[in-house]
């Protein structure tokens, strides 16, 4: 059951002078486990259709203490926004918050969507309270992934539309536009395959995708992926994962579940697909729990 509105209360805290805003939904007196969400995007704590408020709600109904706050320079916290890459300062103060209203906590899941679920696997290895990661829909882009999700998933589906096919042959799409697109898609995606060895770089100035995965490879935790079936951003992180020996062993490790919805969306806009989401968080909450107790 879901708690009433009024068991929730703001938190005001601070991350390298800036002050941030947060939203607590406790849990029960007696949990050792605790959630932080990381919003992802261009978004605040309540998230697209509310869903960060709703996926609040469900795990502190489910025992679970829950923050979601606004990162530096986003919804009506103070400071500048410096770019999901380096937002460990404010995932890190938010841990902190969370743990100063609760010090009965024994671990901290993080649960993130999109770039927000980027940043956690860039940080939750380096902090030992982190008992876990829930990624929904993991942002893996760059113009070469998206020029090969394209092609694979965009172009080769309107191969086979007869909507395509018709609009082509009454003018209402422009073939030559059409062919441009291709082609520059096809450039990016032949340079990526070409770029290989340096996309793999072991150093700080690697690609964004291959410190997610060198971070999620050192994280000891439990991983819980959530894929949408009907978002680009899920397609191009199962094309990443599929082509990679490196995210094949994060993926095919039994600390990692993934968990998938195949006619959801990137935001779970539809009521029935949030509440999916929060229902598989609160039991692996549950999991993560049971985990440190033992």
């Amino acid at each position: 059951m879901t708690p009433p509105e009024s068991a929730e209360y703001p938190l005001l805290f601070e991350c390298e002078g800036a002050p941030l805003v947060g939203i607590v939904h406790p849990g029960r007196p007696d949990a050792n486990i605790g959630v932080v969400v990381v919003v992802g995007g261009p978004q605040y704590r309540a998230g697209s259709h509310r869903q960060f408020t709703e996926l609040g709600r469900a795990v502190a109904a489910a025992g679970f203490p829950v923050l979601r706050f606004d990162l530096r320079g986003m919804g009506d916290s103070g400071g500048v926004f410096p770019g999901f890459e380096a937002i460990d300062a404010d995932i890190r103060a938010a841990v902190d918050a969370l743990t100063g209203e609760f010090p009965e906590l024994d671990g901290v899941a993080l649960w993130g969507l999109c770039d927000g679920a980027s940043a956690i696997s860039f940080y939750a290895h380096r902090d030992p309270r982190i008992s876990g990661v829930a990624l929904l829909n993991p942002w893996v882009r760059t113009e070469a992934t998206y020029a090969q999700a394209q092609i694979r998933h965009y172009y080769a589906a309107r191969l086979f539309s007869r909507s395509f096919w018709a609009r082509l042959g009454s003018g209402k799409i422009d073939f030559r536009d059409s062919i441009r697109s291709l082609s520059s898609s096809l450039q990016q995606a032949w340079q990526t395959g070409s770029n290989t060895q340096e996309m793999n770089r072991d150093d700080e100035n690697a690609p964004f995708p291959d410190r997610m995965r060198r971070g999620l490879a050192a994280f000891s935790g439990r991983i819980l992926i959530t894929i949408s079936g009907n978002d680009l951003t899920a397609r191009e992180f199962l094309d990443v994962t599929a082509a990679d020996p490196g995210w094949r062993i994060v993926m095919d490790d039994p600390k990692t579940e993934r968990f998938d919805l195949p006619d959801a969306d990137h935001t779970l806009s539809r009521a029935d697909w949030s509440l999916a989401v929060s229902d598989r968080t609160a039991d692996w909450c549950a999991s993560l729990a049971e985990r440190r107790s033992i």
